[in-house]
């Protein structure tokens, strides 16, 4: 049996027998297969990144759930797909605790044979208790929290990471963006992000906050923009050393008391870093594809050029293919899609 068709195989008994990877795009408890990708090699001027603390080595953090699975998939491709060096590209997926980690870890295995990756799983209840409902349940999911505590869940030897939604396919090498500079020693931030400082920013926030006045100084000795935490660049290593996990869950705690915002895991990190992060190029973030967070409506490229596309918001790029309604843009996403049609898992 040809070595694809075995790959296809296995993850069909897989998730035949525990049927546990299904998606909101398919009818509940449907598994879904994946097609095997094919293998991209270094080009010949790639420095050697053979063990995970190696510092040729690009580190990529996203979460995982069954729900986003199809779009981690599409991520994943994009990302080793328009890399130069895509054998040096270290993947760490973050994994709730109660899902099936072994049956996503041989999804991905079987779809990417060469990918060199590592799987942590994520313990829902330790943010349960410090998540507050938002405008959207989606954004209510303890994963979403996990981007907070990638400090904790990394090798302590991995001082740099690049982490990305589910959302999104990149067009351009991730080593460029990888190598955002943080500034110097003087004023060297912790974060580094596209900022948008013609977004409303004081609606990210409710009365209540900006009525405080202890609560409003918060911002007063800072240029405060919005950035999406879909795409960032996170210096572990000084992550660690001011403990920014715990500055987090601080105002997670204050909101639990106080209503403070209304937007799931975005706030806290404006509160701790808008305003004190590294600029990065708009390119590396065309974000709000998905629409807003109520009708999911199309919507257009930002001006300017494009490395990486984000259907942040409600519509997610395969939910409209697959419902026969998608937006123009869905179109770029679709080369990506590695999920199997029903009718090659037919024949």
């Amino acid at each position: 049996m040809p070595p694809s068709n075995l790959s296809l195989l296995l993850t069909f008994l897989l998730l035949i027998s525990t049927d546990v990877i299904s998606t909101t795009t398919t009818t509940a408890a449907a598994p879904l297969y994946f097609k095997e990708a094919p293998k991209f090699y270094n080009s010949p001027n790639c420095l050697t990144a053979d063990d995970i603390c190696s510092g040729n080595a690009v580190h990529v953090a996203m979460t995982l759930d069954a729900a986003y699975l199809r779009g981690s998939m599409a991520a994943i491709l994009s990302v080793l797909q328009h890399s130069s060096c895509p054998e040096n590209i270290r993947f760490h997926f973050v994994a709730s605790a109660s899902a099936y980690t072994d049956n996503i870890q041989l999804t991905l295995a079987t779809s990417f044979p060469y990918l060199r990756f590592n799987v942590y799983r994520f313990d829902d209840p330790a943010v349960l208790g410090l998540i507050s409902t938002s405008i959207r349940s989606a954004l209510d999911c303890p994963l979403n929290y996990a981007r907070n505590y990638l400090a904790d869940l990394l090798p302590a030897c991995v001082n740099k990471v690049v982490y990305l939604d589910s959302d999104l396919v990149l067009v351009d090498d991730i080593a460029k963006l990888a190598a955002t500079p943080f500034g110097d020693e003087t004023d060297r931030k912790v974060l580094a992000a596209p900022e948008y400082c013609n977004a409303n920013f004081t609606s990210y926030f409710t009365p209540t906050f900006w009525s405080n006045p202890s609560l409003s100084a918060t911002f007063s000795d800072r240029k405060a923009c919005y950035f999406n935490t879909g795409v960032m660049v996170i210096d572990l290593a000084r992550w660690r050393e001011g403990d920014y996990t715990t500055k987090i869950i601080e105002w997670m705690e204050l909101q639990k008391r106080i209503r403070i915002y209304e937007l799931g895991s975005l706030p806290p990190f404006l509160l701790v870093f808008a305003g004190k992060i590294a600029p990065v190029d708009h390119r590396w973030n065309q974000h709000g594809l998905g629409g807003d967070n109520f009708q999911g409506l199309c919507r257009d490229l930002h001006p300017g050029p494009v490395s990486l596309l984000h259907w942040s918001g409600k519509g997610k790029p395969w939910v409209r293919l697959d419902g026969n309604r998608a937006c123009p843009l869905d179109t770029l996403w679709a080369p990506y899609d590695l999920l199997q049609t029903s009718t090659v898992l037919e024949s």
